[in-house]
């Protein structure tokens, strides 16, 4: 096949016919057990785990392969304090009066509130940005999707390694840029703390939806 483009070979992951259903079905059951968590114990997180899931992120497909993600891992006991205080300030706004009735009709059944202790708590908060067009970076393409699917890997990749994660959306977020000391052409988009769950930490008792609910067959 001739291209105009410079190409290698593929190497894909060979799995066994009979074997594929097994390991997909291994994945989810481990994948099922996992919860957004607020409770966190603040022993450190093993050296090289965060690394790896970055690297593991970073492995998403994006639009025309730009890769338009930066990934900020704060561990800094003061700077998580700043970003507790800003982003709860925001958070407060939000469900003092920015918030419709029915928004936070939907947000009762998980019990949260402007108060975000886990922004200090958890021993590393990830601060994922989008990077747009800048002086040293190409316009993007398909940019939230892009980075959606990078997080979503992120998410899987750190509860594998036996880690709890949050994702937290505060709105605006451009306070992210002062604390996380990055230029204004990258907009933060996930707000993501790490950690193992504290001793009787406890999570809202939901369901997920059963797979006739979400999967059609055509």
């Amino acid at each position: 096949m001739t291209t105009s483009h410079p190409t290698v070979p593929l190497h894909p992951l060979h799995v066994p016919a009979h074997e594929a259903e097994g390991r997909a079905r291994d994945f989810h059951q481990v994948m099922d057990q996992r919860r957004t968590v607020r409770d966190y114990d603040r022993r450190p997180i093993p050296e090289g785990v965060i690394d790896w899931a970055v690297r593991t992120a970073a492995t998403a497909p994006s639009g025309a392969h730009v890769q338009p993600w930066r990934f900020v891992v704060i561990t800094d006991p003061e700077r998580k304090r700043r970003l507790r205080e800003a982003a709860e300030a925001e958070e407060r706004e939000f469900y003092d009066h920015r918030a419709s009735a029915e928004w936070l009709a939907a947000l009762a059944p998980i019990g949260t509130d402007w108060r975000k202790p886990f922004l200090q708590d958890a021993p590393a908060v990830i601060v994922v940005f989008e990077v747009h067009k800048g002086p040293s970076s190409p316009r993007p393409y398909y940019t939230k999707e892009s980075v959606g699917i990078a997080v979503g890997l992120l998410l899987a990749s750190l509860h594998q390694a036996g880690l709890a994660t949050l994702t937290h959306t505060p709105s605006p977020m451009k306070f992210l840029n002062e604390i996380c000391e990055r230029p204004a052409e990258e907009r933060a988009a996930y707000v993501i703390p790490v950690g193992y769950p504290a001793a009787g930490a406890e999570v809202p008792d939901l369901r997920r939806k059963e797979l006739d609910e979400v999967l059609v067959r055509l």
